[in-house]
Parts: structure tokens; C-alpha cells; sequence
């Protein structure tokens, strides 16, 4: 049986991370050469975690 209409459940952690994958994909299909370690925290704003972080 199908649970009832709006009962949907997220995971947030799980939608960001689909989120991140995907802006990585997108990144590396439009490199003409494999992305830097560099290249890939910039796409995956790790600068940005890191900041927050302190």
C-alpha cells in the first residue's frame, strides 16, 4: 500500500551531497582536461565550508 499524499520524507544531507555530485559531473564533462584537486574544492566549495567552519 502507498503511503498517503505529503508524507514524503527528505534527507537533506543526501540532497546536497545528489547536488554536489551533479555540479561535479557538470564541471568535469566541460574540462578538456581532468580537473585539478584545485578545481574540484572550487566546484565542491570546500574555501566556503572551511570559512564557515572557523
Amino acid at each position: 500500500m502507498a503511503p498517503g499524499s505529503g508524507t514524503a520524507v527528505q534527507d537533506h544531507v543526501a540532497l546536497a551531497e545528489i547536488e554536489l555530485c551533479g555540479d561535479l559531473i557538470i564541471a568535469a564533462s566541460a574540462a578538456r582536461e581532468r580537473l585539478s584537486l584545485e578545481s574540484i574544492d572550487e566546484v565542491l566549495r570546500v574555501a566556503e565550508e572551511r570559512s564557515r567552519a572557523q
